[in-house]
């Protein structure tokens, strides 16, 4: 009678249905138990790391600067003009080699040949004012002569000699004059003279040249800027290479000094340099401060060209047989674990300062003036003080400590397990 009551009742049905409703929560509640007891067992110290080693090695060190430039002819030369006028000739192209003195273009010389005619005639016109004005001067000096003379005799008055003293003084300056007139005529005419040579437009080296700014019949002006006509290189077998090297590095690079560098023209290649030059002057761009530093390049065979953009290396040290660990040994610093004491529950749920992970890691002071790397000793990282020398960046010499070749030193952790 009673199951039949729960049967018509579905009190049965009803109790099934709330332990389908608890039970997503009771899983829940033991993951929840499951990662407290986790997170609540202890862990010693030294465990859960595995360190990564490199062996001390006794080899050559190399010490470079990088700087990038641009390559540049010894001697660059633009060629103008002073003079305007329509070009009649051009006579050098492109990476044509030419010589002190050869013709590289020629202006239309027509006005300047009628203005050197016109400063030849009056020049002529000025000289023979010079003879007029001679033969005035002799034939006042005469007259003067004579009417003092007649002055002496009372044949002429006083008015008479000064008129003729005047006229005199008049002949004397006139030949001045003439003179100077002769002078400026020649002035102008040396001047149109050297117009006329500097329309042949000639090269001031012996070189190469490397831009043609001109064509047949162009006008070129002349007014308040010397046009340029051709670019010229001196001598492309011998360049040089015009680099930036900063501020931190400029220490250490010195005249002399042995260099190679790169073209992108050529990647499988390197060309030696060597420093000819470590400038003074700062170059400051955007914040940044370089210094120009020259080096000379040997460009026999004309495979540079001006204006490459190099990646140059700059040996400044070079050391032989030196003990050598790599930087990341001097870079690293052991983490090291504390060792938490196992709590209860309560302890966990109502500590003040609860933790914030299984391991707290403790990083060891990195403001220690003394170098140091770390070996391992019976699993344990111990540390060994060194004193540093020159380094190329991945390498530094050890000038003094307790190592050895072959001795393995620590340049990672990496955590394992909790």
């Amino acid at each position: 009678m009673p199951n039949k009551i729960q049967d018509v009742l579905g009190l049965e049905q009803d109790g099934h249905r709330r332990w389908q409703v608890y039970l997503p929560y009771i899983a829940i509640a033991l993951l929840l138990v499951i990662l407290l007891l986790w997170w609540l067992w202890p862990t010693s110290e030294n465990g859960g790391f595995r360190y990564t080693t490199a062996n001390v090695e006794k080899a050559d060190l190399t010490v470079q600067v990088t700087a990038t430039g641009v390559l540049q002819p010894l001697n660059q030369v633009d060629v103008g003009t002073e003079i305007s006028g329509t070009v009649e000739k051009v006579e050098a192209d492109f990476n044509d080699h030419v010589s002190k003195g050869q013709i590289l273009a020629v202006l239309d010389t027509e006005q300047l040949s009628a203005r050197l005619r016109q400063s030849q005639a009056n020049l002529v016109l000025a000289k023979a004012s010079v003879k007029e004005a001679d033969a005035t001067l002799l034939e006042t000096r005469s007259k003067l002569k004579r009417t003092k003379e007649m002055a002496q005799k009372k044949l002429v008055s006083p008015e008479d000699v000064d008129t003729a003293k005047a006229a005199y003084e008049r002949a004397v300056a006139a030949v001045e004059r003439a003179k100077a007139q002769v002078t400026q005529a020649q002035a102008q005419l040396d001047s149109d003279q050297t117009s006329l040579g500097k329309a042949v437009i000639r090269s001031p080296i012996n070189g190469i040249v490397l831009k043609r700014q001109i064509e047949p019949g162009q006008t070129v002006a002349a007014s308040y800027q010397t046009p340029v006509l051709f670019t010229l290189a001196e001598n492309l077998a011998q360049m040089e290479l015009d680099v930036s090297v900063d501020e931190a590095d400029v220490g250490m690079v010195k005249q002399d000094q042995h260099a190679e560098f790169k073209v992108d023209a050529y990647p499988n290649r390197t060309f030696p340099a060597q420093i000819s030059q470590v400038r003074f002057a700062p170059v400051t761009v955007d914040g940044v401060v370089t210094y120009e530093t020259v080096l000379s390049v040997n460009n026999e065979d004309l495979s540079l060209r001006p204006g490459m953009t190099a990646t140059a290396e700059i040996t400044v040290k070079q050391l032989k047989d030196v003990l050598l660990v790599p930087n990341a040994a001097l870079r690293f610093t052991p983490p090291r674990t504390v060792e938490r004491k196992q709590r209860t529950l309560l302890t966990a749920l109502f500590s003040r300062h609860p933790s914030n992970g299984n391991k707290k890691v403790i990083s060891n002071d990195t403001k220690r003036k003394q170098k140091r790397v770390w070996i391992l000793r019976d699993g344990k990282p111990v540390a060994i003080p060194v004193k540093t020398g020159a380094t190329d960046g991945r390498l530094t010499q050890i000038v003094s400590g307790k190592l050895e070749p072959g001795v393995a030193v620590i340049i990672d952790a990496t955590r394992i397990g909790k």
